[in-house]
């Protein structure tokens, strides 16, 4: 039973008298440590296998003198077990480390870093942020070996509860490789997501809207009347992106030092590519002949489609709303244009399916085969490009597909 003897107030009042370090005995090892700066703290001394040793247990006045005193009778019990107690703070402190480099969070914080770089800006954004505000706060902490299939569940029901069940799935396949990247690193053992097949709302996938084939001549003519009711920079912008059939955000993003006109090339860089490989564009007469009314309308700056200030592009929306604005909301989207090219070019049988899956920029992950295939097909691909520049021209008028042997002399 320890003799304590100090108090309260003695505790308040101690200094050190001018002493570097003066101590007071409360009994049972412990000490309460007064320096000459006015710094106070709780020491414990007690004797392991007939070594001295003392460890700290915090600092006064933040640890009061009863709260010290429990943490003294807790290390007591310790050494009566013939346990050390720095033995077992520092592997206590150890395991909480490892804890912590094991969680959840930190694996996949890690798993992040590794695999952004072939990630689009805004894709790797998303993912992050589909982590941050849907499972760390739930799992986060949480060792990634010792998470249940059940926990898993309980987090991803709480996005289905607010009707997200798109982003349900998409949040699980995310933790899914998490799992797996876990496994690889020895963290886990097991993915926990493919025992939760199955378990959530089924979800259809809901494609981008687009016009059928036998739509497009009218979406045409109303895009070419645009200028009635808005802008002629938002006009060009829909009618380079039908004759490209690029996605919107690579339209949007494109500058000038980009464009060999030349050549009739553009060169859309592997950082704005949703593959992180660079992505070559023939462009047809028709696409050539659009580019010279948007370098009027650009000015100084260096991208094709400026905001209104000029260091800036125009928004995501622009296009998309000027679709709204011409009777096409819920028909038609800017990725839309890239679904119609796909049928009609797929259907007229004259060009190899890899063609157009190269145009359309559908390329495998790999990054040895990346760095060579830029200009994979491009003969075939150039001479696709004014097909459908032609095509689009031909419809837009009412006339008649053209035939290839006219596109081809």
């Amino acid at each position: 039973m320890a003799t304590n003897l100090l108090s309260a107030v003695e505790c308040k009042n101690a200094s050190s008298k001018g002493l570097a370090i003066r101590k007071f005995h409360d009994g049972d090892g412990l000490y309460l440590w007064v320096y000459l700066d006015g710094r106070k703290y709780w020491r414990m001394r007690y004797w392991q296998a007939t070594k001295e040793k003392s460890l700290s247990i915090g600092v006064y006045p933040k640890v009061s003198l009863s709260d010290a005193r429990k943490r003294r009778d807790e290390l007591r019990k310790q050494l009566d077990a013939n346990l050390d107690p720095s033995a077992e703070r520092k592997a206590t402190n150890l395991r909480k480390k490892l804890s912590a480099e094991n969680s959840f969070e930190a694996v996949a914080l890690e798993w992040f870093s590794k695999q952004q770089h072939i990630w689009v800006p805004h894709h790797a954004i998303d993912v992050k942020r589909r982590l941050e505000a849907n499972i760390f706060p739930l799992l986060g902490k949480r060792p990634l070996d010792q998470i249940e299939a059940p926990e898993l569940l309980q987090a991803i029901r709480k996005i289905e509860d607010r009707g997200s069940y798109d982003l349900a799935h998409r949040v699980l396949q995310v933790c899914g490789q998490v799992f797996r990247y876990g496994i690889a690193t020895g963290r886990c053992t097991r993915n926990l997501t493919a025992d939760l097949r199955g378990a959530l709302t089924p979800h259809v996938k809901q494609h981008q809207a687009a016009v059928r084939t036998e739509e497009l001549p009218d979406l045409l003519n109303a895009i070419a009347r645009y200028d009635e009711i808005g802008g002629k920079q938002t006009r060009l912008a829909l009618q380079l992106l039908a004759q490209t059939f690029v996605r919107t955000n690579e339209l949007i993003g494109a500058e000038w030092a980009e464009f060999d006109l030349d050549q009739a090339l553009w060169s859309i860089p592997a950082g704005r590519m949703k593959m992180k490989t660079e992505h070559l564009v023939p462009l047809s007469g028709q696409a050539l002949s659009i580019l010279p009314e948007l370098r009027a309308i650009a000015g100084g700056s260096r991208y094709v489609f400026p905001g209104r200030n000029g260091n800036k592009t125009i928004s995501n929306n622009t296009m998309l709303f000027a679709l709204y604005r011409l009777g096409y909301k819920g028909k038609m989207t800017g990725h839309g244009f890239r679904a119609v090219a796909s049928t009609i070019l797929n259907e007229s049988g004259h060009f190899k399916p890899d063609v157009i899956e190269r145009q359309l920029a559908h390329c495998e992950r790999n990054e040895v085969r990346g760095a060579y295939n830029r200009a994979e097909y491009l003969p075939e691909r150039k001479r696709m490009m004014q097909y459908w520049g032609d095509y689009l021209d031909s419809i837009a008028v009412g006339a008649k597909l053209i035939s290839m042997s006219a596109t081809a002399a």
